[in-house]
């Protein structure tokens, strides 16, 4: 399998947005059930504006993330560009029978979500110089945390449906299953966990453009009931290195927390996988609660 992700920086720290970068990179080869094994860096860099040496604790971090899960980078190319940008494509490997795709949801599942979400209203409340430190710890913690962990313990649980929650959504990656498998789903808002501050960064108007159009793009197929828009817009929020929405057999969700734990990680149970009942022409639909 062969994946490429890159995009301008989104924290201050340069050194952190080459990990985050990295970390994003990989997400699609683990939201797969694969292992990355090489990894071709990509940069476009303003060579005149900004120093080199910038440049080179951005591309530290990013090789930092590599090393650590064992991803051999062997090259790469950059550009002079007037905005910088960074990222990796990336080449995994995955044996058929760990094969995980969005395409094998069942009813009767579980969705289980391996990291909080609200990483995209964080970026723009640093941007707007409006997070906290608190904040802007956590998110950056989560986004530089590899789904190495998640990916081990779907195969050893025998999960062939998943995805990464990235740049669409929850909401918006949640639909690419629900259509892909011929289902509907259900998500409970309460059981989402959201970065701490999250909510009240919403409020405060923190919300990127993406994440906006991703609401519009989901409503059509989405029953969100009296739940507030806000509530809406943080499970559209765009999430940068997102964690994996794993869907399990009901019977085996306690063993795949067990799973997640034993490799160093978590989920939480945000919903369930059920047959297309609340049909809503050809896309199936999500029903918010």
């Amino acid at each position: 399998m062969q994946t490429v992700d890159f995009f301008t920086p989104i924290v201050d720290d340069p050194f952190d947005w080459g990990r985050i970068a990295a970390a994003n990179a990989v997400s699609d080869v683990y939201a797969m059930g694969g292992d990355p094994v090489t990894a071709l860096q990509l940069v476009g860099w303003p060579r005149d504006d900004l120093p080199l040496e910038i440049l080179s604790s951005v591309m530290e971090g990013g090789l930092t993330i590599m090393e650590s899960v064992g991803c051999t980078v062997i090259g790469g190319h950059s550009i002079d560009d007037a905005e910088p940008k960074y990222g990796f494509a990336v080449t995994g490997f995955v044996p058929i029978s760990d094969l995980m795709t969005n395409a094998a949801a069942t009813p009767g599942q579980v969705l289980v979500l391996t990291k909080p979400i609200g990483t995209g209203v964080v970026a723009t409340a640093i941007k707007a110089n409006e997070a906290s430190e608190t904040a802007t710890s956590k998110a950056v913690d989560i986004m530089t945390t590899v789904n190495k962990g998640a990916a081990a313990a779907a195969r050893r649980i025998g999960i062939n449906a998943a995805t990464d929650v990235t740049g669409f959504g929850l909401l918006g990656h949640l639909a690419e299953i629900v259509r892909a498998s011929g289902v509907s789903a259900v998500v409970e808002s309460g059981a989402v966990p959201l970065i701490e501050g999250v909510a009240g960064l919403v409020s405060q108007g923190m919300i990127a453009g993406g994440t906006r159009r991703n609401l519009e793009s989901v409503r059509a197929m989405c029953d969100f009931g009296t739940l507030d828009g806000e509530i809406q817009l943080i499970l559209s929020d765009a999430q940068t290195s997102g964690g994996l929405l794993l869907c399990v057999d009901a019977p085996l969700e306690q063993a795949l927390h067990a799973a997640l734990i034993d490799e160093g990680t978590q989920g939480w149970t945000i919903g369930s996988v059920v047959e297309r009942e609340f049909a809503h022409g050809p896309t199936g639909m999500i029903q918010v609660t």
